[in-house]
């Protein structure tokens, strides 16, 4: 969030009536997000206690269950689902034994409170100097992003004690008063998680030695302690199981993001992989510890508590989801020079601790590796990579600005309803494109699916009953081509194999082919046309949710073939090919059809050439024969298709306004030249201030900047 100190203004020149707006925007701002942390607070508790007993707080049920291992006179760990040290066992028991009494609510309420009090600390805890719209708007934004986080629905679903931890040793670090207070809260965290004792060299090498001393040894009291009262237990857990080694489920499980568990996961076992994940956990741990004693020193020890979290979390033998909130944490830290870099890194951090894995990557063979230890790959980047900046940096504070094309007037007065969209001059940042499209596509493909109750079945008897609709319009209005279409194709083999080919090879890639052109050489046109496309999908969406149809060669009567995907088993509830990927039943309307007509139009109003504008139309021609060919739609879908289609754009005219074509201050108009005049400077950025907008196009780049060359 920029500093609202940092607009150049003097605030007090502006006199009380001036003031009186922004103040009353933000706190307006902040009382909205104050509710929406509280909606999806109350939305995480709801769907957790209104589980059945036995589904939910399944760990919780460890310790308070009617053979509950603290009920019993046996071994902590006769139950491998208790992963907790021998101290944890010892002195949460008196909290489990009111969580039993109140049947888990007091349990889930209590964790949630501990939640907000994370995420209140960590926002007091941002570097100064603050901003008043940061001042005001952090804390809701981060106890928002802790209740999305995985860790966090995990710990409120299973009944985990994971927060409390990060708790102690945010307050150690932020709260407490005195560095004896601070190491002794610090050092209980390290005797609940092991590998918390990391933050004792971090406190030692940032002179807090007091603080230092007394985490050890209040970490070695606490053990000892439970050694002395549980020294069975104590055994188990420190020798047998090598500080929680196997316990909670087998180590190379997906669910355990540590270096252990990754190394076991690639087929490593035995000397070769405690060997390895020593060496490499050695040169994480003190890669890490340098990193966070700088950013200490910098006077961003956030981002230090952070950094030095995520060691922890990588060289620890089984690091849990649940476990995992450190990464969040480290979004604070600021990475890039130029504007259109600086939501890189949190958007990715968010991400990746939102949202499952799958939904990261694509499902493909040679990216599993990568799916399946996405955490502990943000985890170690952040620990021993990325290029946070310092506070002394230039840029920390004043990254390049971005620069705007003029406004293009508009026919109407109203247009652009979102005046504050403006044209872009340079291409975004790709790695965050990439991320949005992937993520957005598997949004897509789950509210595709779930339009029809989350399988076909769910959906069948309806979306036959729309198909036999639509059949009967393209009858009333003379459009009824399908089956002799599909027939007179199938007779020609060669025309068949075309039409197969061009239907499921051409979906994808010339849509991306197009964007990635656009991306590349007219950055300020890629924005506008990945805007329309956008729109065009939302709307299909909407269509998919709303009227779930079904193609032409699902309707059993009707004898279409199905070129594609093969014969068709009507008899199975769930027939066809793909059912369980996609929503079969998503015809109206045709994103086949949609989607090629965009890139018709996009490559017709852009194309410097004619045979290039006359071949972007063939595009859609040639799919719209293509889908009714292979019996996958209607002719009506394809008119769906290409409402949608318009919709999008005049959407995108409406809240942006016309399509920009002044592109620099020195080159030219809308060509390529302004392009590549425009890639020198910084690009656009969601989480601007309103100044830094406002001063766009007028700004200059820092000294260090203006001689740089386009990367």
């Amino acid at each position: 969030m920029a500093n609202a100190e940092h607009s150049g203004r003097p605030v007090e020149a502006l006199g009380a009536t001036a003031g009186d707006g922004p103040r009353t925007r933000l706190r307006a701002a902040r009382l909205g997000l104050w509710l929406l942390a509280a909606v999806l607070a109350v939305r995480q508790v709801a769907v957790v206690l209104s589980t059945p007993r036995g589904e939910r707080l399944t760990d919780l049920e460890t310790w308070v269950g009617p053979e509950g291992v603290l009920h019993v006179s046996g071994s902590l760990y006769d139950s491998t689902r208790f992963t907790g040290t021998p101290f944890g066992g010892l002195v949460l028991k008196p909290l489990v034994r009111s969580a039993e009494q109140a049947l888990g609510w007091g349990w889930t309420f209590g964790t949630l409170l501990l939640v907000v009090a994370l995420g209140v600390i960590a926002a007091r805890a941002l570097p100064r100097p603050v901003g008043r719209r940061t001042a005001l708007l952090a804390a809701p934004v981060a106890v928002s992003l802790l209740v999305l986080s995985l860790p966090v629905r995990n710990t409120l679903w299973l009944g985990q004690t994971s927060i409390i931890p990060v708790l102690l040793v945010l307050l150690g670090c932020f709260a407490a008063r005195g560095q004896r207070a601070g190491g002794v809260l610090i050092g209980v965290a390290a005797a609940l998680q092991p590998t918390l004792l990391l933050f004792a060299p971090l406190l030692w090498f940032t002179g807090r030695r007091r603080a230092a001393a007394a985490t050890g040894v209040t970490f070695a009291a606490a053990t000892a302690l439970a050694w002395a009262a549980m020294p069975q237990d104590s055994h188990t857990y420190w020798v047998h199981h090598m500080a929680g080694v196997g316990l909670g489920g087998p180590a190379d499980d997906l669910a355990n993001q540590s270096l252990h568990g990754a190394l076991l996961r690639l087929g490593l076992e035995g000397p070769l992989e405690i060997a390895l994940f020593l060496l490499l956990g050695a040169a994480v741990v003190v890669l890490a510890l340098r990193r966070a004693v700088r950013y200490a020193h910098d006077g961003q020890l956030l981002l230090a508590v952070a950094v030095t979290g995520c060691a922890a979390i990588v060289v620890s033998p089984t690091a849990w989801q649940h476990q995992l909130l450190w990464v969040l944490l480290t979004a604070v830290g600021r990475v890039g020079r130029r504007a259109s870099d600086r939501p890189v890194w949190p958007v990715a951090v968010v991400l990746v601790m939102t949202l499952p894995a799958r939904m990261m990557l694509p499902n493909l063979a040679a990216l599993h590796p990568l799916r399946d230890n996405v955490v502990l790959l943000a985890a170690l980047a952040a620990a021993t990579a990325v290029p946070f900046l310092s506070r002394t940096s230039p840029y920390f504070r004043s990254p390049v600005p971005t620069r705007y094309a003029d406004p293009v007037p508009a026919r109407f007065a109203f247009v652009p309803l979102l005046p504050f969209l403006r044209r872009v001059l340079t291409r975004p940042n790709l790695l965050l494109e990439l991320l949005l499209i992937r993520v957005t596509y598997a949004a897509y493909a789950k509210v595709r699916l779930a339009a029809t109750g989350g399988s076909n079945s769910a959906g069948r008897a309806r979306a036959e009953e729309h198909g036999q609709q639509i059949l009967d319009l393209e009858r009333v209005l003379g459009l009824d081509i399908e089956h002799a279409v599909n027939h007179a194709v199938v007779k020609i083999g060669w025309l068949r194999n075309f039409f197969d080919f061009y239907y499921t090879s051409f979906h994808f890639a010339v849509p991306l082919t197009v964007l990635g052109l656009l991306y590349w050489r007219r950055p300020v046109d890629y924005r506008w046309a990945r805007a329309s496309l956008g729109f065009t999908t939302l709307l299909a969406l909407v269509g998919f949710w709303l009227y779930p149809l079904a193609p032409p060669r699902l309707m059993p009567d009707l004898g279409i073939i199905d070129t594609v995907h093969g014969v068709q088993d009507f008899s199975q509830p769930d027939y066809g090919t793909l059912t369980a990927l996609t929503n079969q039943y998503a015809a109206m309307p045709s994103l086949h059809f949609g989607w090629s007509l965009w890139c018709g139009l996009v490559v017709a109003i852009i194309a410097p050439r004619v045979w290039m504008k006359a071949l972007g139309l063939l595009h859609p021609l040639f799919t719209a024969a293509a889908i009714v060919a292979t019996g996958n739609h209607w002719i009506l879908d394809a008119v769906g298709g290409a409402v949608v289609v318009g919709a999008g754009f005049g959407l995108t005219y409406l809240l942006q306004g016309p399509r920009a074509r002044a592109v620099t201050a020195g080159g030219g108009t809308g060509g390529e030249s302004g392009d590549k005049a425009g890639a020198e400077t910084a690009g656009e950025t969601g989480g601007e201030s309103s100044a830094a907008a406002g001063a766009g196009a007028r700004s200059e780049p820092p000294a260090p900047e203006r001689d740089r060359t386009p990367s």
